[in-house]
């Protein structure tokens, strides 16, 4: 199988609160590299109160320092809402800790609604715009410093941080081909241009000494359990979260429910099935023939896995069920 890794949003239940979350991330994360776990990332969002990664440097070094070997990072940091050199500082600094162990990959959305966008004193008219400059000054700033270089991130420099592009989009797997950047698609909640946006990347993609063929890794949310019912019903939570979402009322993950149609609207369910088409529910035999067929119709090289599951023992219970089929 190629290899498996884990995105967590530091997911907040009702009735905790986020430092309860960071408890979770850790523990999780520490399970995870005795799993064989390949990367633990984490996930830029603000204004959501059922995520806690929002300072995701802070976060992947409270991860890094409770790990010892697992690769840990960003999925992703979005770029727009911060000066390049301000992360190159903080990223050559996670790097300077942990050498050897940190990734960063690159969105350009504001990960929050505008109005959340202009409180983190975002420029919105014209930072998405700059996207592929800002990317390479960062990448500059981590490349080796110069003798007449004016700026220098220290550290940062000469550290050869791995940065990645994140993407939803077709203009996200353009870039990261042009770059020749390793490429993360956001298939797990956004579906539509996952063929599309694989074809474009691997079509158009620039060799490099740093990369020499295109590489992808996707999204999947998974939800694995010892019966298909009960994984099911683990899945309403995040059910539940983007049916929040789209209301525009998100809140903190809610413990799972028996009866979806209860809660949901005909359309709310649409629109939550259509961002969920590629999440793989059921038992430990139900998610290894879906993860099969997934890896099947992308020829994905890494797949990494996400899963807002309420109770956490049964969240450890599913990421423990996915890296048994891994490991198959």
């Amino acid at each position: 199988m190629i290899p498996f890794s884990i995105l967590d949003l530091a997911p907040v239940t009702e009735g905790k609160t986020p430092a309860d979350a960071f408890r979770n991330t850790l523990d999780l994360a520490q399970h995870a590299e005795t799993w064989g776990y390949h990367r633990y990332w984490l996930a830029e969002h603000h204004n959501m109160p059922g995520i806690a990664s929002a300072a995701t440097s802070i976060v992947i070094g409270h991860v890094a320092g409770g790990t010892k070997t697992i690769r840990v990072g960003a999925g992703g940091v979005m770029l727009p809402n911060h000066s390049p050199l301000v992360i190159a500082e903080q990223f050559g600094t996670l790097e300077s800790l942990f050498p050897g162990r940190i990734d960063l990959a690159l969105g350009r959305a504001p990960g929050s609604d505008m109005v959340t966008a202009r409180a983190l004193r975002r420029d919105s008219l014209t930072s998405a715009e700059r996207f592929p400059q800002d990317v390479q000054e960062l990448q500059a700033y981590f490349g080796t410093v110069r003798n007449d270089q004016a700026v220098q991130a220290v550290p940062g420099g000469g550290l050869h941080v791995p940065v990645w592009i994140l993407g939803s989009s077709l203009f996200g797997a353009q870039l990261a081909a042009a770059l020749s950047l390793p490429f993360a698609f956001a298939s797990h909640f956004a579906p539509d241009a996952l063929m599309p946006a694989i074809e474009v990347y691997r079509r158009h993609f620039q060799s490099s000494a740093a990369l020499t063929k295109p590489y992808v890794m996707l999204g999947t949310n998974v939800f694995a359990a010892s019966s298909d019912e009960e994984a099911r019903l683990l899945f309403t939570s995040l059910q539940q979260q983007f049916t929040n979402l789209f209301r525009g009322t998100p809140g903190k993950l809610r413990p799972p429910l028996e009866n979806m149609d209860s809660y949901w609207s005909p359309a709310e369910k649409a629109g939550v099935d259509r961002a969920m088409m590629y999440a793989c529910v059921g038992s430990k035999a139900t998610v290894r023939e879906q993860l099969a067929a997934f890896i099947a119709m992308t020829q994905a090289d890494e797949l990494i896995v996400g899963a807002q599951i309420y109770d956490h023992e049964a969240r450890l219970r599913s990421f423990e069920i996915v890296a048994e089929i891994a490991r198959t």
